[in-house]
């Protein structure tokens, strides 16, 4: 089955080269690292159209992200050493394209119970923990796990590390937090962390949206002789998934 692979490529590489055909390998969960998302901030703005307002008025709300520099700078660092001394064809720009990528597919699968279709993208125990969790949710707050494409509002790097296991092997593993729109209504929208929105364009009624994250880490063996394919050992989605 054709699946999509995040790979690491050149920056002369284009995005699709990153969808092709998976082999049939996986990783415990026990050997990622878990990486703790590093603390951000997102602005919660509501703006709102009344009557006052004029009926062809657009209103704009701004989105600010606030990254701690020092963080940015490790991370910047991590990656350049991947790129000097475990693949040299290694592009962070190119690696972020390719974790939504991944992402978009991952969560379409899930909204849809594929589980299957997650072999060879996704750690096989985590695969298992992701339907067992998936099988509690309503049809409703299922269906609310896929992001489309443009929905997508920010994807920001939340950590990378580089360790060893017992027996030498090399792995990296990289945090990646997903921000995106959606309209759907999710558990305990009034808890801290759901951020609400409320749009409107011309005359029309305002269309409330809210600016949830997705928590996706992804983990590559960097030992020599392994294929160089990344598998998702971690994945959470706001009030859906955690």
């Amino acid at each position: 089955m054709a699946l999509p692979l995040l790979r690491c490529c050149s920056c002369k590489r284009t995005v699709s080269i990153l969808i092709r055909s998976f082999t049939s390998k996986s990783f415990s969960a026990s050997q990622s690292r878990r990486l703790v998302p590093v603390s951000s901030a997102v602005c919660d703005v509501r703006q709102y159209c009344s009557d006052r307002e004029r009926p062809n008025q657009r209103r704009t709300d701004v989105i600010i992200r606030l990254t701690n520099p020092l963080i940015w700078l490790q991370t910047r660092l991590y990656f350049l050493l991947i790129r000097m001394y475990f693949d040299k064809e290694f592009s962070a720009e190119e690696f972020m394209k390719g974790a939504k990528q991944a992402f978009l597919h991952v969560s379409k699968l899930l909204s849809q119970c594929k589980f299957e279709a997650l072999e060879g993208l996704v750690a096989e125990d985590l695969i298992r923990k992701l339907e067992e969790k998936c099988a509690q949710l309503p049809l409703s707050h299922q269906r609310a796990l896929f992001v489309e494409s443009d929905a997508v509002a920010h994807t920001s790097t939340e950590g990378v590390a580089i360790y060893y296991d017992d027996s030498g092997r090399k792995y990296v593993s990289v945090l990646m937090r997903f921000w995106y729109w959606t309209t759907a209504r999710l558990p305990n929208d009034n808890i801290t962390g759901v951020k609400v929105f409320q749009f409107s364009t011309g005359g029309e009624k305002p269309e409330t949206k809210r600016l949830v994250a997705a928590i996706y880490e992804f983990q590559r063996e960097f030992t020599q002789g392994v294929t160089p394919d990344w598998i998702i050992t971690r994945i959470e989605h706001s009030k859906l998934l955690y």
